[in-house]
């Protein structure tokens, strides 16, 4: 029956001639509330636009729909009722239609939501041909980075991209910046600051020529991208034609931004290693250590955690934000220097106080703020999941602080601004795997635990050993990255991540990158060494690296 009704609607469709528009006018169609099934009034909507599409071979169909922005249910409806439109357009003799799909949020009860609209015309790019145009990829369906119509991208999502990375990348220049020099002695301050700048420069150079390629695209196996974006060829964005690339990653933003976004986790990795040989290395030496860390430990690690491809990945280890990519990788590596290197002259046996701890106290504020971009960012999008992994990131964070000043009261009995400082940041890097995957309780849980696991490599177990990780990378970044990334598994919700934790995976993705990453760093600094030397020598490390180095100093 609903054959012979279409048929019907399509034959008068045809004799009034709406077909032979240069345009397909704008339509509503109303479906009940809830529901997605078409009704009367909308296959007769449809049969007119089948005729047009018929006779248009480059039309496209532009569908606008709505869905509430407090949850999936009305994305998963305003889906459903796209996928009717569709199969109704393929039934009247439409082969693989045309349309594409823009949801746009609204609140919860709003006008409109059991509405949607229709328009067609000849797309702007396409010849005034006979010949259909060729569909372009879904984006649901990519698995590799590709070129999609600009309606497919969220512009909310995308908005929220552009805040989130100009966040991440505040977190190193000046945030870390600012929390390293206050940290360290006066002659060295301005030689620390220019370690995150300079590494802040190297690795956006260096992401653009294979990087974020290495990093983000299918390779011919599970351990280390493609070369497909190498130079970043093949990104782009056609104005004319109404085009742009897209991430498989994040089909819902431009790739321009989701490959902005994921440099800024490329330029702060490295630059937390500083922090661990402060006052005594090269400056030619780092910029060389950094480069070759980039391209062998880094781009590798990034590319089997978050590649859908990447070994980790496919064995379903959690890494929101980068607890292990970032994290326990920069901080094993950090490890690494230290024990290479050696300690600082006069280590142990003269004062080494900080600087002034009201940059690091700034920093760390800087740091952070930043840190929202970082854990909800990794989102990539604006929604609930977003929101989540922002509050827990707060509630780690302050639970962190507060539980590093208890620790430090009882066992020193005075309270340090260096040491709520230090707690806050052993926070943010605790929960920073979990934020996407855990509630707020569990959120608050793990930046107690995560903190005191730091407070005490940083102290009891640094003075156990006797190495000078100059700046605590080792004891706060490995340690809390690996402490979150083992929690993650056991307090993993799948209602809000979606995905279950386990614990073995956990542990055995924590361990190989640990291993790997300080493996491969030992052996790019032995390399340096034999070749140019790490260290400066004992008259400059006196004097200072900021005269000794770069010629300039703090008055």
């Amino acid at each position: 029956m609903l054959r012979l009704i279409r048929l019907f609607v399509l034959m008068c469709a045809a004799l009034s001639g709406i077909a032979s528009a240069a345009s397909f006018p704008v339509s509503r169609i109303n479906f009940e509330s809830g529901k997605a099934e078409l009704t009367l009034e909308a296959m007769s909507t449809l049969s007119s636009l089948a005729v047009y599409l018929a006779q248009t071979p480059s039309a496209e169909v532009s569908m606008f729909s709505y869905a509430a922005d407090n949850g999936s249910d009305s994305l998963n409806l305003a889906q459903l009722r796209a996928a009717s439109i569709r199969n109704s357009l393929s039934a009247a003799g439409i082969k693989e239609p045309r349309v594409n799909l823009v949801v746009n949020a609204m609140e919860a009860g709003g006008s409109g939501a059991d509405q949607v609209e229709l328009s067609a015309a000849p797309a702007a790019s396409a010849p005034d041909t006979a010949a259909a145009t060729p569909a372009l990829p879904d984006p649901e369906t990519l698995s590799a980075p590709g070129t999609v119509n600009k309606e497919r991208i969220n512009t909310g999502d995308t908005a929220w991209m552009l805040c989130a990375t100009a966040l991440v990348l505040l977190m190193t220049i000046p945030g870390l910046a600012l929390f390293y020099a206050g940290m360290v002695r006066k002659k060295n301050v301005l030689a620390t600051m220019m370690q995150s700048l300079a590494i802040t420069c190297l690795v956006t150079v260096l992401w653009w020529a294979c990087g974020y390629s290495l990093s983000f695209t299918p390779g011919s196996g599970p351990y280390l991208g493609g070369y497909t974006r190498v130079m970043m060829d093949g990104l782009v964005f056609i104005k004319d034609a109404g085009r742009l690339s897209v991430s498989h990653l994040a089909p819902n933003i431009p790739e321009s931004v989701y490959a902005m976004y994921q440099l800024t986790f490329a330029i702060i990795t490295p630059a937390l290693i500083c922090g661990a040989f402060a006052e005594r290395m090269k400056f030619s030496a780092m910029l060389w250590f950094m480069l070759l860390w980039s391209v062998l430990v880094y781009a590798p690690v990034a590319h089997w955690m978050w590649e859908p491809s990447g070994w980790l990945a496919t064995m379903g280890m959690l890494d929101f934000a980068g607890g292990t990519v970032v994290h326990v990788n920069a901080g094993i590596a950090a490890l690494a220097c230290v024990i290479v290197m050696g300690p600082r002259l006069g280590y142990g046996r003269e004062s080494m106080a900080p600087h002034n701890l009201g940059l690091t106290i700034t920093g760390a504020a800087l740091l952070w703020v930043g840190w929202f971009g970082f854990n909800a960012g990794s989102a990539v999008a604006a929604d609930g999941r977003a929101g989540m992994a922002m509050l827990a990131t707060q509630l780690a964070t302050a639970s962190a602080a507060l539980s590093w000043m208890l620790v430090e009261w009882i066992l020193n009995r005075k309270p340090t601004v260096l040491g709520m400082a230090t707690g806050a940041v052993a926070g943010l890097v605790t929960i920073t795997p979990a934020s996407g995957f855990v509630d707020p309780t569990a959120a608050l849980i793990i930046g107690a635990l995560g903190s005191v696991a730091c407070c005490l490599a940083s102290t009891k177990l640094k003075r156990m050993f006797g190495y000078d990780d100059s700046l605590d990378v080792f004891g706060v970044h490995c340690i809390g990255g690996a402490v979150g990334a083992v929690l993650t598994g056991v307090f993993a919700d799948k209602q809000i991540g979606g995905v279950e934790g386990s614990l073995q995976v956990q542990l055995l993705g924590v361990g190989a990158t640990l291993v790997y990453s300080f493996v491969v760093s030992w052996v790019i600094l032995k390399l340096i060494d034999l070749i140019m030397g790490l260290r400066v020598d004992q008259g400059d490390e006196q004097v200072g690296l900021d005269v000794a180095q770069h010629g300039e100093q703090v008055l």
